[in-house]
């Protein structure tokens, strides 16, 4: 057991990671807004941990304080939502491919200011970023607890009010307008949201992959996220999770296969460095073959038929 987490710790703590990342995305889509903001907010965050760590909050001890990481993701999240408010409210007015447009405007704008101001390092980025746990799979006593956290909210928001007029405004904008719901409140409520899981997310990367450059939020990054969420299912948070681990392991699990042997070079080569194809091949497969995605409220429904 021992070798098998010390093998494969990190890619434990990356599919959690991953998880938490489709769930951010998800939050805008609950409301029907194809939001492709996450990977800025998640930069943003892992900018906001590396530069308090490496050049505030120094320590003199072995390993970085746990308190001081928990105060870096609170102050990753609070920045990332006043940002996504300040995002949201005129960015929110536009609709389908204009707002994914605008969106990825937004992810190179922070992009290219991290490439040229002197405080994130510019190309190089931030190296160093001191380590609070001895090996990358205690990631998970911060990273787990906070993924089972995220879970049971998104689990009572999807029946709660709140996500009741999330779910009326992504089916019918003007109809739950009539009805008394406003659709730029709970729009902007729900980017604001994912905005701060994205954030805290980007704090706790920024610690577990040791540095952090302007790689870290890009539009590949926005495309991979989307996978997570249109393939994993985007009618219920469960399948951003599944989504989210599995779209995480799968470039491992390519790799693993090319390095196996007895394959065309061309093929191997094209599993190792083709994610982002393959990606592409899968949301266009997925939404023709599980247009809902993977997991679909549905299994919900058939858990209550069972049971009665």
């Amino acid at each position: 057991m021992a070798e098998f987490l010390s093998t494969y710790g990190s890619l434990i703590v990356s599919m959690v990671l991953g998880a938490l990342l489709g769930l951010s995305l998800y939050l805008p889509l609950m409301t029907g807004q194809l939001s492709l903001a996450s990977p800025g907010f998640y930069a943003l965050g892992g900018y906001i941990a590396a530069i308090l760590s490496t050049k505030i909050f120094t320590s003199s001890s072995g390993l970085y304080p746990i308190p001081l990481l928990l105060l870096e993701m609170l102050i990753a999240g609070i920045i990332s939502g006043l940002l996504g408010v300040a995002v949201g409210i005129p960015a929110l007015r536009l609709r389908g491919i204009y707002l994914a447009i605008a969106t990825i405007a937004f992810v190179e704008i922070l992009r290219v200011l991290s490439l040229n101001l002197e405080i994130t390092g510019g190309a190089v980025g931030i190296f160093g970023i001191p380590q609070p746990f001895a090996t990358q799979i205690e990631y998970l006593w911060i990273a787990l607890p906070l993924l089972l956290v995220s879970m049971v909210v998104f689990y009572r928001l999807e029946r709660i009010r709140v996500g009741r007029a999330f779910t009326a405004i992504r089916e019918d904008e003007l109809a739950a307008g009539a009805m008394g719901i406003n659709p730029t409140y709970y729009k902007v409520l729900a980017f604001t949201l994912g905005a701060i899981l994205a954030g805290i997310v980007g704090a706790i990367s920024a610690h577990f992959l040791n540095t952090w450059n302007a790689r870290q939020g890009t539009f590949d990054a926005s495309i991979i996220y989307l996978t997570f969420v249109l393939i994993g299912g985007s009618r219920t948070f469960l399948g951003s999770v599944v989504g989210g681990m599995l779209f995480t392991a799968l470039p491992e699990v390519l790799r693993g296969l090319a390095d196996t042997g007895g394959l065309p070079d061309w093929l191997a080569q094209f599993l190792r460095d083709g994610r982002l194809i393959i990606f592409g091949l899968l949301i266009v497969v997925g939404t023709i073959f599980f247009p809902q995605g993977l997991v679909t409220p549905d299994i919900f429904k058939i858990g209550k038929l069972r049971n009665k």
